[in-house]
């Protein structure tokens, strides 16, 4: 059994409070929202969903750059994206909502949810750990609304930290290593060289890591090599695990009666608080065919029932790296990658845009249960400012030629010195 982590995780430095004290309390306290009702933690949780179900549709469309392995963290992705949020207005802030799925209470329902996962108010230990962590760097010395900042610090516990981007490297190297503490070294190097510039105003980051066992283990003993056909007809072989139990199971067509039929299983973990949907496509139909037809319904409340089951399933491990912005442009998110507005963000709000969404994650399913981390980075920037003219004032006595631009040869020659007298 593993002892929980699940402080919830309030991101400011010793350091960081004294340079930043015109931001957060020289406590550094980011307090927890009030507990709220479920219904109020389900606001976040379908906005989760629905952002999930869109993105993976792109994201695992056969005519994706993805391909292969593709594992990711709507709630990282998400999270980050609706703190950028709560500081954009107009259209932009229509078309953050849009993609993300965002009510206007959105803010509300994400605190209770992260409270709600981090533990918050729990006085009994869980048999999982489960964190997560919110935090903002901006730039020293830049005009920041306040209100964005408190609310940032009381509904996503995102304590914030004043840097200078000019010193692009440094920034960069703090940033990471706060992800990677955070994810419990899972998720190294977020940001990579040439992210952060000299004109980065904000990098918001989110953080998940999670580790648990299953409800009811694999017997090592059990686990056999056999063979995996991958959706083109080849064959690997893998490790094969191998466990007869009592599961939540269902199948289900989806897209209607006549679309892709799927078994639904459901692997919970211990306390039953999380569970892994698999959702395994009939033989000879593509798993490709899934992301068309993926719902935030079907991710909520599946169709399944207790059912004594054989699960035989696949010890594996994978990795995913995403650069979110072409994807969330075709979403719908266009105005924020530029000339949107983020006045409420900073009243030099116009001039800023997202220059960058990163994500990172990792997950490794074996006999004893998943560890799964993540992380996204939200960079913003302001667009390089054109360069002052030059300026040429002929004032004063100057020398002057006309010539043959092929050749180079001077046709004239003179010199000027002023009006004759």
């Amino acid at each position: 059994m593993h002892r929980p982590a699940i402080s919830r995780r309030n991101f400011l430095t010793a350091t960081g409070a004294a340079a930043f004290a015109g931001f957060v309390p020289s406590s550094g306290r980011a307090d927890a929202p009030a507990a709220d009702p479920l219904e109020i933690q389900k606001i976040a949780a379908k906005a989760i969903n629905a952002f999930a179900a869109d993105l993976y549709s792109r994201l695992a469309d056969p005519k994706s750059e993805q391909k292969g392995n593709l594992f990711f963290s709507p709630f990282s992705i998400e999270t980050a994206l609706a703190m950028t949020r709560a500081g954009a207005r107009g259209k932009t802030l229509e078309e953050m909502e849009q993609v993300l799925h965002l009510p206007s209470e959105g803010h509300r329902a994400f605190g209770a949810l992260i409270a709600r996962l981090t533990g918050a108010g729990r006085d009994k230990l869980r048999s999982y750990e489960l964190s997560v962590a919110n935090a903002i760097w901006a730039q020293q010395g830049y005009p920041w609304e306040k209100a964005f900042l408190d609310l940032a610090r009381t509904h996503y516990g995102a304590g914030a930290v004043e840097v200078n981007f000019a010193e692009s490297e440094a920034a960069r190297k703090r940033i990471n290593e706060w992800v990677e503490k955070e994810t419990n070294q899972k998720i190294k190097n977020l940001i990579g060289p040439g992210v952060i510039t000299a004109l980065t105003r904000m990098v918001l980051a989110n953080a998940i890591h999670f580790k648990g066992n299953w409800l009811c283990q694999f017997d090592k003993k059990r686990t056999k090599e056999a063979p995996f056909t991958r959706d083109d007809g080849t064959k690997a072989d893998v490790p094969l695990m191998a466990l007869e139990g009592t599961f939540n199971h269902g199948e289900t067509h989806l897209g209607g009666r006549t679309g892709l039929q799927v078994q639904i299983l459901e692997l919970p973990y211990a306390s039953n608080d999380l569970s892994m949907l698999v959702f395994l496509p009939e033989k000879g139909r593509g798993v490709d065919r899934i992301a068309s037809r993926l719902s935030d319904t079907l991710l909520a409340a599946p169709p399944v029932e207790p059912t004594e089951v054989k699960v035989l399933f696949p010890r594996f491990g994978a990795e995913s790296e995403l650069s979110l912005k072409p994807v969330l442009t075709d979403m719908g998110m266009k105005l924020a990658f530029g000339g949107g507005d983020f006045t409420g963000m900073s009243p030099k709000g116009k001039e800023l845009y997202i220059s960058h969404v990163l994500h990172k994650a990792f997950v490794e399913v074996n006999e004893e249960g998943t560890e799964a981390a993540a992380a996204t980075a939200v960079v913003i920037s302001e667009p390089k400012a054109p360069p002052k003219p030059a300026e040429f004032r002929a004032d004063r006595p100057f020398v002057y030629a006309i010539r043959d631009n092929a050749t180079g040869a001077a046709l004239f020659l003179g010199r000027y010195t002023g009006p004759a007298r």
